[in-house]
């Protein structure tokens, strides 16, 4: 049945999302960290949050919760002018 075949093809792609995201906050903290190495043109304000925001990232990517740690890191880059 081409049902049962579509769901089991989208159960799959569910669980291959997750670890895809798991491998994508690494990346994005070495982005944000390169950004903030080679200097910014941020305000104080600015600069802070996006520590503020890189450090939330962190967190959320060691707690497992990696779809909010794309986003937050997602936010922090933004900021920056990345991506």
């Amino acid at each position: 049945d081409d049902t049962m075949k579509q769901l089991t093809l989208a159960a799959a792609f569910c669980l291959l999302a997750v670890p895809a995201f798991a491998h994508q906050c690494p990346a994005d903290m070495a982005a944000i960290d390169a950004a903030l190495e080679a200097g910014t043109e941020l305000s104080e304000g600015d600069l802070a949050q996006v520590q503020e925001l890189r450090a939330e990232g962190q967190a959320l990517h060691e707690a497992g919760d990696h779809d909010a740690s794309v986003a937050t890191l997602a936010e922090a880059k933004a900021l920056l002018g990345l991506e």
